[in-house]
């Protein structure tokens, strides 16, 4: 990690805060519990034990691995519903394969991303292609959820595939950081994703001691997560760690930090910093699906049930009917 990068940042873009953004202080630091996923592959829940209020317009966020695998251990998800928000994959090491029955998917390895929008529902299924279940190797993502406004709940499904060559690139003014911008937008630079819902999807590598204060819509929430490292956020040097998420408060820019001293298994402190317009609906959120009300869950459910949200394609057979990731 990371797959995404450049020999000399210095060439590329540089952006900061103006000297007179107010700074977002950081309101909590969590630490992800780790469990498992699909068929078995370890994940830590970043958003675990965060209020939504915070969170809107993001349901939840996992980190898969990082993990190396042996021969025949690489594991992923069978095939499973969804409706009512967009899943994002991101994959830093490694290869992961996707379908849905709505005919998107591909085949996304280091720094690639699908942007699932489920829409109205389909089934999809994520899983390791067979050549790397046979050799084992290092597998390393996230997967984030992004919540649909009511309004476009049950629109029609949508993939995009987005390589890794196409992410916009960035650094600090000093050329210590590497911000990879997936979706959104980060002082005028545009990512390549394109959402229904207001986002800006950051992924930050700084060297040993490196700080940067990026500019942030003061209209958006902020939240930073580390998938690997330990540094600080905010003004305040709030210390955070491998596993955590800042929550950070109002304002008009960000500031993240990485100690002079890393871990011995990583060079750099690692961010994933997200931000968005909250959408301040009812949320019901129940397994694969996520409505407005009860009833539209219980509605989803009984469409999921008789075969509304699609079918497995013939050349595959469904291993489990029940709800998934």
């Amino acid at each position: 990690m990371p797959a995404v990068t450049v020999e000399n940042p210095l060439t590329l873009p540089r952006v900061s805060a103006s000297a007179d953004a107010v700074a977002r202080p950081v309101l909590t630091v969590t630490t992800a519990p780790s469990g498992f996923e699909g068929e078995g592959f370890p994940v830590r829940r970043a958003f675990a034990g965060i209020n939504y209020r915070h969170l809107d317009p993001f349901i939840m966020m996992d980190q898969m691995g990082e993990v190396e695998y042996a021969p025949g251990e690489p594991k992923g998800t069978p095939w499973h519903p969804h409706r009512g928000f967009e899943t994002v994959t991101y994959i830093i090491d490694g290869i992961f394969d996707h379908q849905d029955s709505n005919g998107g998917g591909g085949t996304i390895t280091n720094g690639d991303t699908q942007w699932m929008t489920a829409g109205s529902g389909l089934l999809h299924i994520e899983a390791p292609p067979e050549q790397l279940v046979m050799s084992g190797g290092l597998f390393h993502g996230l997967q984030l959820w992004v919540n649909l406004p009511a309004k476009d709940k049950m629109m029609a499904p949508r993939y995009q595939d987005i390589r890794s060559g196409s992410v916009q690139l960035l650094t600090s003014p000093d050329g210590g950081a590497l911000l990879r911008v997936i979706a959104g937008e980060l002082d005028g630079h545009d990512g390549p994703g394109i959402t229904h819902t207001p986002i800006t999807m950051v992924h930050a590598t700084l060297a040993p001691g490196a700080e940067v204060t990026l500019p942030w819509r003061e209209d958006f929430n902020g939240l930073a997560y580390v998938m690997a490292g330990r540094g600080s956020v905010g003004a305040e040097r709030r210390p955070i760690h491998l596993g955590q998420t800042a929550v950070f408060g109002a304002g008009g820019s960000l500031t993240v930090r990485a100690d002079e001293k890393q871990d011995a298994h990583t060079p750099d402190l690692e961010v994933v910093l997200l931000g968005g317009r909250p959408i301040r609906e009812p949320m019901a959120h129940y397994g694969p699906f996520v409505m407005n009300t009860k009833d539209e869950l219980m509605q989803a459910f009984e469409d999921f049930q008789k075969g509304r949200l699609g079918t497995v394609p013939a050349v595959h057979g469904m291993s489990d009917e029940g709800p998934g990731a």
